[in-house]
């Protein structure tokens, strides 16, 4: 495997590292982050780092460094995280975003302006990397770095790290370049020898162009830590035999290594003279036959006391092999988007077919027959609701990203506001949390810009002095509800209703409900600021939210009580790919209910039907029900027989609003595969989409919430 065809997926995991590091940053900024914390989020620098040097991309690794030794600092409590600190990482991480974004777009060369902010934040960074306190790593490893000169001989001049490597054979088939470790040592310090090792070639007929049989013996001249030379391998682990001695190690560490290397030691051990690891005759000490008596290991242990830490650390490897790993990373597999959504399609494709089948045998009326379709439908539901579930994700990462929206936007607005965020877990759609960033975004931005007021307002109202965003989801009607809201003016409705008039969209005459008032700002071009801003005051946020989410076959309400907050209610499907649904049929064409938005199946009353007594709203058990006849609602054509025929009532519910559609049959559930509607039936009301049958037939799939709109205004007028 080409490792450039890994670039993809590193790109991808280091862009969920840095919004680790950010979300660690933002979490410790406002006091609620600990030491595990600041833990998390230098490993996620480490790890970026670390797979950069892999891959060669030498800017990232240089940039990335810097910021790990600072943060190296604060984990080992020299410095701590302030506010002009966190702002310096938060900006560092956006660079290495950036720089992340120059290897995805293949940029080549030097980018003017990239280099200045690079090297601008190199520059503040410095003032947190000073030499007078070196960081945690390299001050735990100058000890060992330091002469030992009590160690009587028993322990190697060198002052550099060894690091010998074995491959296995299937290395490189596994993706992994031995070559690209290397590069990788050379960034953390000087390879000062390195011998490769050939022993294992077999014969050239015999030779395998696609196995390693290379291996390695390296010294390297570095302040870097164990931990940090060792991590060079997380990714090569389970392919590799590593073991890495400190400098001046007693001599004897080698000789164990040696012994476990290779049946010869001595042969081996040329190989750790002629890189500079080992002199002659430290190797011959260290090959020496071991005194009789155990007396002379106590003052070797004792003078070599601060190696010891890092020798016990480099033992676990050399004596067990490889560390445990985690058993939750063979659980998880990461699959192309593309992949996933050719399968849900060839899912809804078998649940046609399938319903064709079915169709089939009841029209053959063969028991047996039906007996088996009834089996494929079952396992066929099964296999559509586990495809689905591939798809859900949970809004939380969509959620967090917010944090830092509503940290900058607060500073530029010179406002103390916070975000507090409830049902991260629920799961949507990929797709429905993807497309629904953008409208959440412009409804985060206008509340804290026109509703969230200045500190001294709110505490002249006797209000907190800081602020209060809220981001909820649950589910709620088969699909799922998102609420935006804050605590601050709320919606002036005098001042919404008098740009409506200057602006033409109502009359001064109307007399129109909250509701109606507050729904005028998704017109395009309406906004009741008083000045331009670069957060709001265009006119053009609040219609692409409620664009972007009937697209979505979604909804926007808005509740609102003045000085006191607002909040939008977004209302979505779960998922845009298959659903179950309640086939009706009105004349010769059959339609699709959402099966989660109906409540029960009625007869309507005769008095009803009755021309000359359509009412269009009925007593059901004490309380109104309005409902509309769908044939009148999409304008359908009247029966051959000249009148309407209607004699079934769905009651419909969504959104906390009920209502009855009327319709001439009930023919029951049916799994349903979502077709989208031709752009020139985008604005057909009343429709989201459309299906395909067993029978081959096209059936319309009925958008509830207008229907109900529809209803309930009717109703109401």
């Amino acid at each position: 495997m080409d490792i450039d065809q890994a670039i993809p997926t590193f790109l991808l995991e280091a862009r969920e590292l840095l919004e680790q590091m950010e979300d660690g940053l933002l979490q410790i900024e406002n006091g609620e982050g600990d030491g595990e914390t600041v833990n998390a989020i230098f490993r996620a620098a480490h790890t970026i780092k670390g797979s950069a040097g892999i891959f060669g991309f030498d800017e990232v690794v240089g940039f990335t460094h810097t910021v790990e030794n600072v943060l190296d600092r604060v984990r080992g409590n020299e410095l701590a995280i302030d506010r002009p600190l966190a702002e310096l990482l938060l900006a560092s991480g956006d660079h290495i975003g950036t720089l992340l974004q120059r290897v995805a777009d293949k940029a080549h060369g030097h980018d003017p302006v990239v280099n200045a902010i690079g090297h601008d934040l190199l520059g503040q960074l410095a003032r947190f990397t000073t030499t007078s306190t070196l960081p945690v790593a390299a001050a735990s490893a100058a000890p060992v770095a330091a002469p030992a000169a009590s160690s009587g001989g028993d322990s190697a001049i060198t002052g550099n790290w060894h690091v010998s490597l074995r491959f296995s054979r299937e290395v490189l088939q596994h993706g992994m370049d031995p070559l690209s470790f290397i590069r990788y040592l050379g960034s953390l310090g000087d390879i000062e020898g390195i011998v490769t090792l050939q022993d294992a070639l077999p014969p050239l007929d015999a030779l395998d162009p696609e196995a390693c049989y290379l291996g390695f013996e390296i010294s390297l001249k570095s302040e870097a830590s164990h931990a940090d030379i060792d991590g060079a391998f997380d990714f090569v682990r389970d392919d590799a035999t590593i073991h890495i001695l400190p400098p001046r190690s007693p001599l004897q560490a080698y000789a164990d290594m040696l012994t476990a290397l290779s049946p010869e030691p001595a042969s081996l051990g040329e190989a750790l003279v002629r890189c500079g690891t080992l002199d002659a005759a430290e190797l011959e000490r260290a090959l020496a036959p071991a005194p009789a008596t155990t007396t002379a290991l106590v003052p070797v242990i004792a003078d070599d006391t601060p190696a010891l830490p890092a020798l016990i650390d480099a033992a676990v490897p050399a004596a067990g092999g490889k560390p445990p790993r985690d058993s939750g990373r063979a659980k998880t597999l990461r699959v192309d988007a593309d992949k996933l959504d050719k399968l849900i399609n060839l899912v809804g494709e078998l649940v046609i077919a399938g319903a064709g089948a079915n169709m089939i045998a009841g029209q053959l009326k063969a028991r047996r027959m039906l007996e088996a379709t009834s089996t494929m439908a079952r396992l066929i539901e099964e296999v559509r609701d586990s495809t689905l579930n591939l798809r859900m994700v949970q809004i939380g990462e969509t959620f967090n990203r917010f944090q830092r929206v509503v940290r900058d936007v607060a500073r530029d607005l010179g406002k103390d506001i916070r975000l507090v965020i409830n049902g991260a877990e629920t799961e949507l759609d990929k797709t429905m949390v993807e497309k629904i960033g953008d409208p959440l975004m412009h409804l985060v931005r206008n509340a804290m810009d026109h509703g969230i007021e200045p500190a001294e307002l709110r505490v002249a109202r006797g209000k907190p002095a800081q602020g209060t965003i809220r981001l909820d989801a649950r589910h709620d009607s088969g699909g799922v509800l998102i609420e935006v809201s804050d605590d601050g003016n709320g919606l002036n409705r005098e001042r919404i209703l008098r740009k409506a008039v200057e602006k033409g969209l109502v009359s001064p005459q109307q007399n129109l409900s909250d509701e109606d008032v507050y729904k005028l700002i998704f017109a395009p071009g309406f906004s009741t600021a008083e000045q331009l801003s670069n957060i709001s005051g265009r006119g053009v946020g609040m219609d692409v939210v409620k664009k972007n989410i009937e697209a979505l076959h979604g909804s926007i309400e808005i509740d609102s009580v003045e000085g006191q907050g607002s909040t939008m209610r977004i209302r979505l499907p779960l998922t845009l790919a298959i659903i179950d649904g309640f086939l009706v049929g009105v004349g010769d064409a059959s339609f699709v209910i959402p099966l989660d938005q109906v409540v029960e199946c009625i007869e309507l009353p005769a008095a009803e039907r009755q021309s000359g007594q359509r009412r269009d709203y009925l007593n059901q058990r004490g309380q109104i029900l309005p409902y509309t006849r769908l044939r009148d609602a999409l304008d359908l054509p009247v029966g051959k027989e000249g009148r309407h025929t209607d004699r079934n009532l769905v009651v419909v519910q969504y959104g906390g609003k009920r209502a009855g559609l009327v319709v001439d049959s009930l023919h029951g559930e049916i799994q349903t595969v979502i077709k989208p509607l031709g752009r020139v039936f985008s604005r057909v009301q009343g429709i989201s989409g459309s299906t395909i049958l067993g029978s081959g037939a096209v059936a319309l799939i009925l958008d509830v919430p207008r229907l109900l709109q529809q209803v309930t205004d009717r109703a109401a007028a």
